[in-house]
């Protein structure tokens, strides 16, 4: 008897959760039909979408936040919405690549990104401590703007055992910034006159999260969006090794500036990091996902409507994006932290438009 009423608040715990999702997941399927009418009606006036949906979805969402705060019911379903759907948007399109794409890339690519991401790492902490930042938040800024946003410095934050104040400085300018990469980033294909491939290449390289380079491609085609989808998880990938090489590199100063008891403790503490806490759910269906569809698992009729899915849920992430950014915050941020994270990101665009070059 006591098993079957645990098993009922379980369940009833479970329905509460996803009621409470509701009210926010409905406001930004608002906002995502208002944005596909745009779009639509831009497409029969001009008979091309000059602002795509999930463009307009991002600008609409910010202006609504910025007039109208959402009370804490609504909060819930647009933080799902914004992390969740959006990660299933980029699990799903892993149906549509195939590892052929990876190997055709070849290792030239895939070491320059290695390339890429060790130079920035060691070029954005040595700019936040010419900054005057502290070590830990100099960390935590490179991981976010060489790896993955705030993905990298959600891992890395305990590892380095940062701060309340560290993360929060480093996660709340990253988020402004990661929106407007996705939106001013379409804008230097036709001034820089890029091909497909190599503005794929360079919004893997620059866009912080994987379901952001899902957002900046989207508009330049499928060729884009697989490529820059490629080479962002090739970087996500590398938060692994250097997340336990970081573990690694604290426990051995503990141990060389502690007492042995709180040494070992430290040892213990980075010898128990799981490897698979460190690659995203989502990054391992997308993997599944292309090793079905490179073994043509998965058929190609099923690649269309997988696609499209995947598309209308990127646009309502976009909607729940745009809500949860607040651009008023910009003035919290501190003056050195918001010059760390902008001329880091400036550095790596320039190192990766010189690389996409060599990328035809």
């Amino acid at each position: 008897m006591p098993q079957q009423q645990q098993d009922q608040g379980q369940k009833q715990g479970a329905l509460k959760r996803i009621f409470l999702l509701i009210p926010g997941i409905l406001l930004c399927g608002v906002v995502t039909i208002i944005s596909l009418g745009i779009q639509a009606a831009e497409e029969r006036v001009f008979d091309h979408p000059y602002i795509e949906a999930l463009v307009v979805a991002i600008l609409l969402g910010m202006a609504v936040r910025t007039a109208w705060e959402p009370a804490e019911r609504w909060r819930s379903g647009i933080a799902f919405s914004a992390k969740q759907l959006l990660e299933v948007a980029v699990m799903l399109l892993g149906a549509s690549i195939s590892f052929a794409a990876i190997l055709a890339s070849g290792w030239l690519l895939i070491g320059a990104i290695a390339a890429t991401v060790v130079i920035m790492l060691a070029v954005s902490y040595g700019l936040a401590r010419l900054l005057g930042l502290k070590a830990k938040l100099a960390i935590l800024i490179a991981c976010g703007n060489s790896i993955c946003g705030n993905s990298a410095i959600a891992a890395v934050a305990p590892v380095i055992e940062a701060d309340g104040d560290d993360i929060a400085s480093s996660i709340s300018f990253t988020a402004i910034l990661g929106v407007l990469m996705v939106l001013g980033l379409p804008l230097l294909i036709p001034l820089l006159k890029l091909t497909a491939t190599q503005y794929g290449i360079l919004a893997g390289l620059t866009v912080y999260a994987v379901p952001q380079v899902l957002a900046a491609t989207v508009p330049a085609g499928i060729v884009s969006t697989q490529i820059g989808t490629l080479v962002k998880l090739v970087r996500v990938l590398m938060l692994g090794p250097i997340v336990v090489g970081l573990s690694l590199f604290v426990a051995r100063r503990r141990k060389a500036s502690t007492k042995t008891g709180t040494a070992e403790q430290g040892t213990a503490k980075a010898a128990s990091i799981s490897p698979f806490k460190l690659v995203p759910w989502f990054i391992i269906g997308f993997l599944v996902l292309a090793a079905l569809r490179s073994f043509q698992l998965v058929p190609d009729i099923a690649i269309a409507p997988v696609t499209r899915t995947a598309a209308i849920l990127t646009v309502v992430s976009m909607a729940a994006l745009g809500l949860g950014v607040d651009v008023r915050v910009l003035s919290t941020v501190g003056g050195r932290v918001t010059a760390a994270v902008t001329l880091s990101l400036m550095l790596l665009l320039g190192l990766s438009i010189g690389l996409v070059h060599f990328f035809k």
